[in-house]
């Protein structure tokens, strides 16, 4: 696979690209364009779950490869996202109980690419990312993975917590990361189980949160209060996989 990221600039080309069903992380259309072919991206960005951002004609300008945007610039996955069923399916060939990450609103594409390492090193099955306000899989995001994002399928869903219930009719439950959580080492991670890594600045969002059956704390023994997403999951990731073990 490729690691360069691409963009997709022009009306047509933007058109045929969500026609042909290529995943499109972002798109930006320039502020206050209303035509037949804008008002075609927006139904078929619509149609995908696809998040618009407005911006101005500078703004473009500044974005644009070719200089001939034409007031649309898409931003198109570097990846191929998986299906949530593929994940479950990856579990069952190896016939272990899933084990699966859920990152609510990881923003930074180098968090986001740690995480899909770490979760291909600590044997997860998958991941499992938002739509909105989230980095996709950019080339940034295959680079920082190291070559994971090769083998670890990573599925993008719009409703996180509306497929944490799909999940549990699958047989998961899910434990969160929250600096208030139970001690992890006071925990029972052991069979089919969600990992829920929240946002950088915000951590895990309330609903998402109502959604998973534990919290987890990590100990701190420091002078500060938070531990960076990645190396959150990392640590969490690893309790899940010394359980498992036993």
């Amino acid at each position: 696979m490729r690691y360069e990221e691409f963009t997709i600039e022009g009306r047509n080309a933007v058109i045929e690209a969500f026609r042909s069903g290529k995943p499109i992380d972002k798109l930006f259309i320039q502020d206050g364009v209303q035509d037949g072919p804008i008002q075609t991206i927006k139904r078929e960005a619509k149609k995908h779950d696809t998040m618009i951002k407005f911006v101005s004609k500078e703004r473009l300008d500044q974005i644009s490869g070719t200089g001939k945007h034409q007031g649309v610039i898409a931003y198109a996955a570097a990846y191929e996202y998986a299906e949530v069923e593929d994940i479950l399916e990856a579990a069952r060939a190896k016939g272990e109980p899933p084990f699966i990450f859920l990152l609510d609103n990881i923003e930074d594409p180098h968090n986001l690419g740690a995480i899909i390492r770490t979760a291909n090193l600590a044997g997860a099955h998958g991941v499992i990312i938002p739509k909105n306000r989230a980095a996709g899989l950019t080339a940034v995001v295959a680079k920082t993975s190291a070559g994971a994002l090769n083998y670890t399928p990573v599925a993008r869903v719009t409703n996180l917590g509306k497929t944490m219930e799909e999940l549990k009719k699958e047989g998961l439950w899910f434990v969160c990361a929250d600096m208030d959580g139970t001690t992890m080492y006071q925990l029972d991670l052991k069979g089919p189980i969600g990992l829920v890594i929240g946002n950088e600045g915000e951590g895990v969002g309330r609903l998402v949160k109502e959604k998973c059956d534990l919290t987890a704390s990590i100990p701190m023994k420091g002078d500060i209060d938070s531990l960076n997403a990645s190396v959150a999951a990392g640590v969490l990731a690893y309790e899940i996989v010394r359980q498992r073990m036993l």
